[in-house]
């Protein structure tokens, strides 16, 4: 499977509760990056968070 590296490039604060939790699911902090296998359930909560993170697909 593919693997999708992740920035957090904006902060969550002031942000839903949902996108909140997202953030912390997918094991982001402010400007860290992680590197994740790209399952279906990873692109969902990207899509939920996406104006908050940069992806790069490897």
């Amino acid at each position: 499977m593919a693997k999708v590296s992740i920035t957090q490039i904006n902060s969550g604060i002031d942000r839903s509760e949902n996108q909140q939790r997202n953030l912390k699911a997918l094991g982001l902090t402010m400007h860290t990056t992680v590197e994740l296998e790209a399952t279906p359930q990873v692109k969902g909560m990207l899509a939920k968070v996406q104006h908050l993170v940069r992806v790069v697909e490897k």
